[in-house]
């Protein structure tokens, strides 16, 4: 991580209790350590338990990780750079394109029939997952419907929705 990418993330840091009064003990890793080692780990693909001995041990990283999902911290850190890749290539913060496109998913014997359906024009029973997504750099929004289900995928709709 650069200098300039940790300068972003750390500002949506939370200070620490014991920093603010609040009890607990100081933290034993650097928290840029622990960014580091989450993002090695998404982009390398790896699960969390073949984490390099260059990084903190897979438990403590994924307890960080954890806490911050938890918190919100991970979509924030996400949107920050977002935000900051975007405008340095001249582009406006918010996406203004997005790309809809819906997939019927064959459903096993296990999934209720409530949420399967039948789609006539693929001939398959199941599911069908529906993507709002922007041009780069991920999914905006996913969503899932029975199958044969009449879902309105157009612009408007997908406007429409959270």
């Amino acid at each position: 991580m650069s200098d300039a990418e940790w300068a972003v993330v750390r500002d949506a840091m939370p200070v620490p209790a014991w920093l603010e009064g609040r009890g607990g003990q100081p933290e034993g890793y650097c928290r840029r350590q622990m960014v580091d080692a989450v993002r090695y780990l998404v982009a390398g693909g790896i699960t969390w338990r073949a984490m390099p001995a260059d990084f903190p041990e897979w438990d403590r990283v994924y307890a960080f990780f954890r806490r911050w999902r938890d918190a919100g911290l991970v979509a924030e850190f996400h949107d920050r750079l977002r935000d900051r890749v975007r405008q340095a290539a001249g582009r406006d913060r918010e996406p203004t394109a997005g790309i809809i496109d819906a997939q019927s998913v064959k459903a096993a014997a296990s999934v209720p029939a409530a949420s399967r359906g039948f789609d006539g024009a693929k001939k398959a029973k199941g599911r069908k997952r529906h993507l709002h997504g922007r041009p780069r750099p991920g999914p905006a929004h996913v969503g899932r419907t029975r199958a044969g289900g009449a879902v309105n995928c157009g612009p408007s709709a997908a406007r429409a929705r959270p």
